[in-house]
């Protein structure tokens, strides 16, 4: 019988693994080798050398403020993410009051779960475009509108909001932010209602207040639905770039002004493809790769707890 179940694994097994090895190994492989090359891109390598990319990569100062972007990224964006989305859920699910059907939502709750949602719907193109009319930077804005209106400024002297050194990757960021809680929201919401009302019952019969619950049950049987989505929310801060490119100013590919919201991403695009330099930017992938396996790793292992069974 064993005999005849190893063929039969191999045989499934052998066609997903060679196209793994071929689709996605092999690339980065390539990758990892044309780091090492002065490859222009347009036309094969013409010479080898070695680190020189990755030591010219360390000393540039945008490619370090890129670095640095990236992180405040990794820090706000999940952080942020997920505590809205944990307390819209919460409240969606067992934060209205309790009557005879049991614990129970807010009134309307399905109904704020599709509007939450909504923007998950929606396609980059379409956020950014929104988000341009938002942040315009004269009068004609909506965000402008409103300061105007109540009288934080006047029509003369409208706010830069995305091209504002301060404002510009902070702006990026609450559309990354806006657009994401309604989809965390959903998978919060899901490994809520698996936990049995009964739970949250008990508890409030003793005496425990909304707060008590949400953090003595809610948090820790939630944790391995919170700990994924820390991960997917690490690996989209280490991305950005449709929305980098397209709503700050700069030449190509946005990041402007003057880098102030530069990112890894637009800078690897603009070297690879503006400048030729494509062993350089194969440098900067590189980098990119181990910082988010690392980060993966480093999460998954430090916020790692007992599963609790309920």
């Amino acid at each position: 019988m064993r005999h005849r179940k190893t063929p039969f694994i191999f045989g499934f097994l052998v066609v997903p693994v060679v196209l793994y090895i071929f689709l996605v190994i092999w690339p980065y492989a390539q990758t990892f080798g044309y780091s090492l090359t002065d490859w222009p891109g347009a036309a094969p390598p013409r010479k080898f050398v070695g680190l020189d990319n990755y030591v010219a990569l360390f000393k540039d100062s945008a490619f370090l403020s890129a670095l640095q972007h990236n992180l405040l990224l990794l820090i706000v964006l999940p952080l942020v993410t997920i505590l809205l989305a944990l307390f819209f859920a919460f409240m969606l699910n067992v934060g209205g009051k309790s009557g005879t059907g049991g614990v129970q939502g807010v009134r309307g709750s399905a109904f704020y779960k599709v509007v939450f949602f909504f923007p998950q719907v929606l396609s980059v193109a379409i956020l950014s475009m929104l988000f341009q009319g938002m942040y315009r930077t004269d009068k004609g804005g909506l965000l402008n509108g409103i300061v105007i209106a109540l009288g934080l400024t006047d029509e003369q002297h409208p706010w830069d909001w995305t091209t504002n050194p301060t404002f510009g990757l902070w702006c990026v960021m609450a559309v990354l932010i806006w657009s994401s809680v309604g989809f965390y929201l959903v998978l919060f919401s899901a490994a809520m209602q698996s936990i049995p009302k009964d739970i949250y019952e008990a508890a409030m019969l003793d005496g425990a207040k909304r707060g008590t619950t949400f953090f003595k049950i809610t948090l820790p049987l939630l944790w391995e639905s919170i700990q994924t989505a820390w991960v997917y929310l690490a690996i989209v801060a280490m991305d950005a770039f449709a929305l980098v490119s397209t709503m700050t100013p700069g030449s190509y590919y946005g990041g402007g002004p003057d880098h102030h919201s530069e990112i890894m991403a637009t800078l690897l695009m603009r070297n690879f493809i503006t400048f030729g330099k494509a062993g350089y930017a194969c440098a900067m992938g590189v980098v990119i790769f181990f910082i988010t396996l690392v980060l993966s790793v480093v999460s998954l292992r430090v916020s790692r707890r007992d599963k609790i069974e309920f």
